[in-house]
């Protein structure tokens, strides 16, 4: 745990991951009891949008992964950019890329299977961390060495070779252009490559193939961090507003594309990372123009604590039981309410007990960095 905060972040940033991460910390179970306990509309369609589409389609909690990746790609002008800026060799600053990014691939294959020894057969290695390590730490390298245009050009290719190397291939024994679960060319690959075992058996969510697009959700991070950071020639609305616009064409790429490469967040499809990238933009446009440009920055603090520590409260939950605590600590409150809105009141009470461990290590400047 490092002491210090680092300087020269966007509070907005910190306040974006916050919200990102209070989705799965406990606002996700929140919103599921509100929705078993009054069966409410409003508390389905909400329920609904907190679950992943099985297949192809969107919805809200397939934007919580992507956005998290996008953060990353918007902080990394402000953090590797600043060692470019001192005059830090590239090398020693990859070196330290790479070293992040496998550190969250050890992170997140212990966050699948634990500290227990395993068989190889039984250990699952890719994971949303693993995921998150390999294509940040790929975004950077191509951040640290390719210039503005060649950046472009690398998000392009890699965007639309995906596409045509999907659509023109598939696993044998399918027709090329496959794209069901068991037909198509990136599940056949982390089955043919990967060791130990899958998510899905046949296909794994967080594979190792689908991570390649998924450098383009980093670098498209990075695109927006480099506009807010260099572009002094515009003022902080100018930029909110031209975020704002540039997530609205994504969105329209994205959409249009999805007639031809459906979206689908378990293949991480070109359309599926332009989709979740316009979505992500038009959040960071609006959290930077009313904390940053407008200073309405109290309401945030909320998510900002949160922000602060995110890997370490995604990390917790396979170590402490919060649940069980809350439950220690808050039953006489859980009993007050009726017994359909029991379970909502202790995962309230989780989420509080939470966020009061991540204001304590916030107070005492605590912050895990990777």
């Amino acid at each position: 745990m490092s002491n210090s905060t680092p300087a020269q972040r966007l509070y907005s940033l910190d306040a974006l991951r916050g919200f990102d991460m209070f989705w799965i910390m406990g606002g996700e179970d929140f919103v599921h009891e509100l929705m078993k306990a009054s069966k409410h509309p409003a508390a389905i369609w909400m329920a609904a949008q907190l679950s992943h589409v099985v297949w192809n389609g969107f919805r809200f909690y397939d934007l919580i992964f992507p956005l998290f990746l996008f953060i990353s790609g918007v902080s990394t002008p402000y953090s590797v950019g600043r060692e470019v800026d001192k005059g830090v060799e590239n090398q020693k600053i990859m070196l330290r890329i790479i070293k992040r990014g496998f550190i969250l691939v050890l992170l997140g294959i212990i966050y699948n299977n634990g500290l227990q020894f395993k068989e190889l057969s039984h250990i699952r290695f890719p994971s949303v961390l693993g995921r998150i390590g390999l294509a940040y730490m790929f975004a950077c390298i191509i951040y640290l060495y390719a210039s503005q245009r060649w950046q472009y050009v690398w998000f392009g290719g890699i965007l639309i070779g995906y596409w045509l190397l999907m659509k023109f291939s598939a696993a044998p024994g399918f027709a090329a252009g496959d794209l069901t679960m068991a037909g198509n060319f990136a599940s056949w690959f982390d089955r043919t490559v990967l060791p130990g075992r899958l998510h899905l058996i046949i296909h794994d969510p967080e594979g190792l193939f689908s991570t390649i697009p998924a450098i383009c959700t980093g670098l498209l991070g990075i695109f927006a961090g480099n506009f807010l950071k260099n572009n002094t020639d515009k003022t902080p609305t100018q930029k909110a507003a031209f975020l704002a616009i540039f997530g609205i064409i994504c969105l329209i790429i994205g959409g249009t594309w999805d007639m031809f490469f459906p979206i689908n967040k378990n293949l991480w499809t070109s359309s599926f990372m332009l989709y979740a990238g316009g979505c992500s933009i038009i959040l960071l446009a609006i959290f930077y123009f009313v904390i940053d440009v407008m200073e309405y920055k109290r309401w945030a603090f909320f998510f900002t604590v949160i922000g602060m520590n995110s890997i370490l409260i995604y990390l917790s939950v396979k170590f402490i039981d919060w649940y069980y605590t809350a439950e220690g600590l808050f039953r006489w409150f859980g009993q007050l309410f009726s017994e359909n809105y029991y379970e909502l009141a202790i995962v309230a009470c989780a989420i509080f007990v939470k966020w009061l461990f991540l204001l304590f290590l916030y107070r005492k400047k605590l912050f895990l960095r990777v």
